[in-house]
C-alpha cells in the first residue's frame, strides 16, 4: 500500500469510523490530527 501522499496526489481509501455518523456520497470530509488538517476528500461509495 502507499505509505505517504504528497500535496495534489489522489488516492482511494477505506476508512471504518470509531461512532456512526450521518455520511453520503458527494459529502466532503477533512481528516483532522492535533488540531490541524493533515487531508482532505470526498465520500465515494458507502460500504456497510
Amino acid at each position: 500500500g502507499t505509505e505517504m501522499v504528497m500535496p495534489g496526489d489522489n488516492i482511494v481509501m477505506d476508512i471504518e469510523l470509531i461512532s456512526p455518523i450521518a455520511i453520503e456520497p458527494g459529502l466532503r470530509f477533512a481528516i483532522r490530527e492535533g488540531g490541524r488538517t493533515v487531508g482532505a476528500g470526498v465520500v465515494a461509495e458507502i460500504n456497510e
